[in-house]
């Protein structure tokens, strides 16, 4: 679907009078959208100038989250149009976590690419994030303009999932269809079998990702959720020419310290800015 071809409707959420000016000097659009199913995804935008940025959140997490919000904080500081939401079964949307697989989140995405974003955007991938966003570049490409992943787990479902997975933990999910995983972010949350074979049909790392526009990775060294290993598998997945990843030796998984914000933000802006918008 070309942008501006989507025949959603937006429904602004109502609130009382100025729950809408969460930043100082900007204004920030909250509402929700249906996806094909009807299943409201909540959203919230920031308008400015272009190239516009898209915030594609991470396995279980939701648009509220430091980068996201620090991101918002940004744009509006940057004059930047922002955009971010939360997919079906995440956050404020509506819909059920057991019942999302990566097609399904990746189709979330490419309908708020679509409807709720104008003209050539960044990409920013947060862990999960960082396999969506290849989804919807290898599906949009004339509207993505550069991409940035922090943490970015391609392929995870298969290949830091299920082949690390016991060979009790594999049974389960073949008989039962669904299995708790534990969290040290959290409660337990369901690995299904939906999501195990969904993600096999959206694979990006075996076939190669043909960039045409700049890339860069940000991954913390220490991150015990995705290798630093794997995510530089995807930076030799890459075919174009202007890929980066840069290494942050004391990094966790989340890069959400005051330093590891600061290397977001200039990444983010050195692309915007070398970004030429007619």
């Amino acid at each position: 679907m070309r942008a501006g071809a989507c025949k959603c409707i937006v429904t602004p959420l109502r609130f009382p009078a100025g729950r809408q000016l969460l930043y100082s000097g900007g204004m920030e659009d909250i509402g929700t959208i249906p996806a094909a199913d009807g299943t409201l995804l909540a959203y919230r935008r920031i308008a400015g100038r272009g190239p516009g940025v898209l915030f594609l959140g991470g396995f279980n997490s939701d648009m509220t989250g430091t980068k996201a919000a620090a991101l918002a904080e940004w744009s509006v500081r940057e004059g930047r149009a922002f955009c971010r939401f939360d997919y079906a079964g995440h956050g404020a949307s509506g819909g059920e976590f057991a019942e999302g697989t990566i097609g399904r989140w990746a189709a979330d995405a490419m309908m708020v690419l679509d409807a709720l974003t104008e003209g050539p955007q960044i990409l920013v991938g947060s862990s999960m994030g960082g396999w969506i966003a290849a989804l919807v570049a290898r599906a949009r490409p004339a509207r993505v303009a550069g991409m940035v992943c922090i943490a970015p787990a391609p392929d995870f479902t298969e290949d830091l999932m299920w082949e690390n997975f016991p060979p009790d933990v594999r049974t389960a999910i073949a008989r039962d269809g669904v299995w708790h995983r534990p969290s040290e972010y959290g409660a337990d949350y369901p690995i299904t079998r939906a999501l195990i074979e969904d993600g096999r049909r959206n694979l990006v790392l075996r076939d190669g990702l043909d960039f045409a526009f700049p890339v860069r990775l940000l991954q913390g060294m220490q991150d015990l959720d995705v290798p630093w290993r794997h995510a530089l598998r995807m930076v030799d997945a890459i075919q174009g020419g202007d890929v980066r990843a840069v290494l942050v030796k004391d990094g966790d998984h989340r890069l959400s310290r005051p330093q590891d914000i600061a290397l977001l933000e200039a990444e983010v802006a050195a692309l915007a800015s070398a970004v030429a918008m007619p």
